[in-house]
């Protein structure tokens, strides 16, 4: 039976040397939908995807995949004998041609699903007679994730997987991985395609130096995320933040607010301040990435800075 949640994570922390690349952190990932997982290079992603396949151990703090434990190592092997993971070097077997790879991964899987072999096939346009080794980058990609999903794994995990595809081949991933969870798999999936997680995502978590700095579904996201702007004909008066608002700017007359709920009430707030102009518009995923990203690399600067004067 697969448990509600197919990834948690306690206070998961890797450490290398004096370097965190993950810092303490706190996943909830649902079965059954697509998850994106999202950060700069260097937020940590691929070292939490790591310790979830047991291919590193944390410093510290507990995780579990489909319930089993990722710091034990025998229950490590049932993890990976029940997910698929499609990295980005993929790991195939260059020497071998289509067919015989095919042949070789099936024979670990008793329960191969052989009708999701001949579509994917067939769909993907794969030539069988060919060497893995003389297939193209999209072609690899497409060949590691039909054998991943023909063991029709009860997680996918996916690192970068539409990284150098050309738009045609990321079309053909993406409808493959928005039929999964209909076939019972869980994908978990980072990307720096945030244009392409807004398409097919269910749920979004979003971390950055380590930690999670956004957990929300795609649905909460576009219902209750806004840019508030309120214009005064005089001088911006004092506001008070209401709750939802996470960052806010003040740039001579203009007030510009990120909020991630209560919209309505910071909107009225400003009017009964005095504003002349209010404007309410949603955020798309990208525009709230680079507001939780950026503000959070100034308010590093800003911190760094008073240091060094500090110490002046």
């Amino acid at each position: 039976m697969i448990p509600e949640r197919v990834i948690q994570t306690s206070e998961l922390t890797k450490k290398y040397g004096s370097f965190c690349a993950v810092n303490q952190l706190n996943l909830s990932v649902r079965a059954e939908r697509i998850t994106g997982f999202l950060g700069r290079n260097g937020a940590g992603k691929s070292s939490t995807i790591k310790m979830l396949l047991g291919m590193v151990h944390p410093t510290s703090g507990s995780g579990t995949v489909l319930g089993y434990r990722i710091d034990d190592r025998r229950q490590s092997i049932e993890i990976r004998r029940r997910i698929a993971y499609v990295g980005e070097d993929k790991g195939l077997y260059g020497y071998m041609t289509v067919a015989e790879l095919i042949r070789f991964t099936r024979s670990f899987y008793s329960d191969w699903q052989a009708d999701i072999e001949r579509r994917l096939l067939a769909q993907y346009r794969l030539p069988p007679g060919r060497k893995v080794k003389a297939l193209s980058k999209g072609m690899r990609t497409k060949l590691a994730l039909l054998l991943a999903l023909a063991r029709r794994p009860a997680l996918l995990i996916l690192d970068e997987p539409t990284e150098g595809l050309d738009p045609v081949s990321i079309e053909e991933l993406l409808q493959t991985l928005a039929t999964a969870p209909a076939n019972g798999t869980s994908v978990f999936f980072s990307s720096h395609q945030l244009s392409e997680v807004e398409r097919i995502a269910d749920d979004i978590l979003m971390v950055d130096r380590g930690s999670v700095v956004l957990d929300m579904s795609l649905e909460q996201i576009r219902e209750n995320y806004r840019r508030i702007s309120f214009g005064f004909s005089t001088a911006v008066p004092q506001i008070e933040p209401l709750l939802g608002v996470e960052k806010m700017r003040c740039e001579g007359r203009q007030v510009t607010i990120v909020a991630s709920s209560n919209a309505e009430a910071i909107a009225q707030m400003g009017r009964e301040r005095g504003a002349v102009e209010v404007s309410v518009l949603p955020l798309t995923l990208r525009e709230i990435f680079l507001e939780t990203v950026q503000e959070r690399n100034r308010d590093d600067q800003q911190r760094h800075r008073e240091r060094e004067d500090a110490l002046v």
